[in-house]
C-alpha cells in the first residue's frame, strides 16, 4: 500500500474510513445507494487516482470476511426447515440459470470477443457468478431480502456459492499441466466431505453448549469473540477442504438459527458484517484498472455490455420458465445482470494454472468489476421506467345490495381480531377490505372478504352502510379513517360507529367529531403487557390485576380531561408520581 511508508500506521485506517464516511452519505441523498458510494470511493483513493493504496488485492483479500459474515447472518435467519422447502429453488431454479447463462456467455466470448474456447469459458463462468454483496446489501435496502423475491434471489445465490467448487475442478481438469492419468483427484473429495461432516457435527452437539457456558460466565466480550471464532472457523474450515469460505460460514449460521443465542450472535456479528462489508465494496473500486480502461476501453466496453446484456436475457428467460411475472422477472435480471467477487478466484486458478493469460485476467476483471459497479444504475433506471405492478383483481367480489347487521371495513390483523366476538355470537357480518391478496388468504381460511375502499360513499352504500345497526373501522391509515368517519356521520347518521384509534391524539380528535365508540388500538395491549410483566417479576396475580385496573382508570380519568381541554395536548408533559407499596402512580404518554 502506498500509505504504507507514511509516518503512523493508523494513516490508511483513517483514509479507508474517511472515504466510506463521505462517499456514502452523499450517493444515498442522491438516491445511487450505498454500494456505488463505496466503489467510487474505492477508485478515488486507490492506485490508479489518488494512490493512497497500490496494492488492493491485500485489502480485497481481508474484506471478503464482510461477505462470510454477511452469509453467516442470512444463514441466522434460514431454518433447516425453511432450507429445505427451498430445496427446489436452489436446486431447480438456481442450477438453470448457472447452466444456461453459462453456455450464452460462453458463445458470446468465442463469437463476440473473439477469445479461445478454454477462456471464453472460464470467463463466462466467472461472470456467471452474479455478486452475493452487491444483491443482497440491495435487496437489504430496498426492504427485500424476506419477500418471496428476495428468498428465490438468495436461492439462486447458494447454487452460486455451491457451483465456485465444480467449476474450480474443470478449471483444474482443463488446464495445459492436467494429466490425464492423474484420474479424480479423491483426496480433495474426501477432505471436502471430511470438513462438511466436522462442522454439521460441531454444530450440532457443540456449539449451543458452548454459548451456554459463554452465556453462564456473563461476559459479553467473550460471547462476542466466540460468535467471531465460529464464523471465522467455519470460513476457515471450509477453506482449507477447497470450498467457499462463505458456504462455510453460512451453513454455519443456519446450524445455529435455532439456538437460543441466535439473536445475541446477530447482534455481535453485526456491527463487523457492515464495517468489513463497504471495505470490500472500497477494495473492489481500487481494483478497478482504469490504465487498462484507458488502453482497451473499446474491448473492455464491448466485453461489458456483451456480457450483460447476453447474461440479462438469460436470466429473464429462466425467470419467465419458473413462473416469475414479468415485473419480478425484469427487477432479478437487473440484479444479476453482473458478475461476482467468485469470478476472481476461478480467474486467479485459470492463470496459475496456465489455462489464461494475465491480458485475459486484467480484461475479464475489469469487465466484472464495472458490471458490478454498474448494477446499482441499472436498478434505480428499472425502479423509475418499470410501471407500478398491477395486482389481478379476478375472482374478486365486489359488494352489492348488502344488507348485514355489521359493516366492518378492513379485515387486516386488528379487524380479524376484532370480528371474532361478534361472529362467535352469530351475527351477520359484511367485510370489505382493499389488499387483494389479503382477500384470497383469507379465502384459504372460509372467511369470504368483498373488494371494496370504504373511503369511497357508492361503496358503503352497496356495503349496506344504510341498513347496517353498526360500522366498524378497523384500518390502519388515519386520514383513510377520518374521510370515513366522515361519510358515516353525514350520509348514516343514525348508524353506531365503532373506531380503531391511531394514538391517543386521534382518539381525542375522533371524540370531537362526536364518535362515541374510539378504541386505541395499542392501548389494550400495551396494559396487559405491562401486567404480564409485573407477573413475570413476581408480584402476585391480584396486585398485577389492581395495579392494572387503576392504570386504566387513571388513563381513562386523563383522557377525559384532554378531550374536554382542561389540559393542552400540545403543552401537557407527564410527571412521574412515586412508587409506593399500596398504590402504584403514573401517568400515561401523551400520544400513546
Amino acid at each position: 500500500m502506498a500509505v504504507e511508508h507514511a509516518s503512523s500506521p493508523l494513516l490508511p485506517v483513517v483514509i479507508l474510513l474517511m472515504a466510506g464516511v463521505l462517499a456514502v452519505p452523499i450517493f444515498k441523498r442522491l438516491g445511487l445507494g450505498a454500494v456505488l458510494g463505496y466503489f467510487c470511493a474505492g477508485i478515488l483513493i486507490g492506485p490508479h487516482v489518488f494512490s493512497f493504496f497500490d496494492d488492493p488485492e491485500q485489502i480485497l483479500h481481508l474484506a471478503e470476511l464482510g461477505v462470510v459474515m454477511f452469509l453467516f447472518i442470512i444463514g441466522l435467519e434460514m431454518r433447516p426447515s425453511k432450507l429445505w422447502q427451498m430445496r427446489g429453488q436452489i436446486f431447480g431454479l438456481g442450477a438453470a440459470q448457472v447452466v444456461v447463462c453459462t453456455a450464452l456467455l460462453t458463445l458470446i466470448g468465442v463469437l463476440v470477443l473473439d477469445l479461445r474456447q478454454e477462456i471464453a469459458f472460464v470467463g463466462a463462468a466467472g461472470f456467471v457468478l452474479s455478486s452475493t454483496a452487491v444483491v443482497m446489501q440491495m435487496l437489504a435496502e430496498r426492504g427485500e431480502a424476506n419477500t418471496p423475491g428476495g428468498q428465490q434471489a438468495l436461492s439462486i445465490l447458494l447454487l452460486e456459492d455451491l457451483a465456485i467448487v465444480p467449476m474450480l475442478a474443470v478449471v483444474a481438469f482443463l488446464s495445459p499441466n492436467h494429466s490425464a492419468e492423474s484420474g479424480v483427484n479423491w483426496g480433495s473429495i474426501c477432505l471436502a466431505v471430511t470438513a462438511l461432516s466436522i462442522l454439521i457435527a460441531a454444530g450440532k452437539w457443540l456449539l449451543n453448549p458452548l454459548f451456554a457456558i459463554l452465556a453462564a460466565a456473563k461476559a459479553r466480550e467473550v460471547m462476542t469473540a466466540a460468535a467471531l471464532l465460529v464464523v471465522l472457523g467455519s470460513a476457515f474450515l471450509m477453506e482449507i477442504s477447497g470450498l467457499s469460505m462463505a458456504m462455510g460460514a453460512f451453513l454455519a449460521g443456519v446450524l445455529l438459527s435455532e439456538s437460543s443465542y441466535r439473536h445475541q450472535i446477530e447482534a455481535d456479528i453485526e456491527p463487523f458484517k457492515g464495517i468489513l462489508l463497504g471495505l470490500f465494496f472500497l477494495a473492489v473500486g481500487m481494483s478497478l484498472n482504469l490504465n487498462l480502461i484507458a488502453e482497451s476501453w473499446g474491448m473492455v466496453a464491448l466485453a461489458v455490455i456483451a456480457f450483460m446484456l447476453t447474461k440479462a436475457v438469460g436470466i429473464y428467460a429462466i425467470a419467465r420458465l419458473f413462473k416469475s411475472c414479468h415485473r419480478q422477472a425484469l427487477l432479478r435480471t437487473a440484479m444479476f445482470a453482473q458478475g461476482g467477487e467468485f469470478a476472481f478466484v476461478l480467474y486467479a486458478a485459470a492463470v496459475t494454472s496456465g489455462l489464461m493469460d494475465s491480458q485475459s485476467n486484467a480484461l475479464l476483471s475489469a469487465a466484472v468489476i464495472l458490471s458490478m459497479a454498474l448494477t446499482p444504475l441499472v436498478m434505480l433506471a428499472v425502479d423509475r421506467f418499470l410501471p407500478e405492478e398491477t395486482i389481478s383483481l379476478d375472482g374478486l367480489q365486489r359488494p352489492e345490495n348488502l344488507s348485514d347487521e355489521v359493516l366492518v371495513i378492513g379485515f387486516g390483523r386488528f379487524g380479524q381480531i376484532a370480528s371474532q366476538a361478534l361472529l362467535s355470537r352469530g351475527m351477520a357480518l359484511a367485510i370489505i377490505d382493499n389488499d387483494p391478496l389479503r382477500i384470497r388468504e383469507a379465502r384459504k381460511f372460509g372467511r369470504h372478504i368483498y373488494f371494496g375502499d370504504g373511503t369511497h360513499l357508492d361503496i358503503l352504500h352497496s356495503s349496506g352502510a344504510a341498513d347496517a345497526h353498526a360500522i366498524m373501522v378497523c384500518i390502519d391509515d388515519k386520514h383513510a379513517t377520518d374521510h370515513i368517519v366522515d361519510l358515516v356521520q353525514s350520509s348514516f347518521p343514525n348508524t353506531k360507529l365503532i373506531v380503531r384509534a391511531w394514538d391517543r391524539r386521534h382518539y381525542i380528535e375522533l371524540i370531537n367529531k362526536g364518535v362515541d365508540n374510539v378504541v386505541r388500538e395499542s392501548a389494550a395491549a400495551a396494559f396487559e403487557l405491562g401486567e404480564k410483566t409485573l407477573l413475570a417479576l413476581g408480584v402476585e396475580k391480584e396486585e398485577a390485576e389492581r395495579i392494572t385496573r387503576d392504570m386504566r382508570l387513571r388513563d381513562d380519568d386523563l383522557l377525559c380531561e384532554q378531550v374536554s381541554g382542561r389540559i393542552d395536548m400540545r403543552h401537557y408533559t407527564p410527571e412521574p408520581q412515586p412508587l409506593t407499596e399500596h398504590k402504584v402512580e403514573a401517568v400515561d404518554a401523551p400520544l400513546s
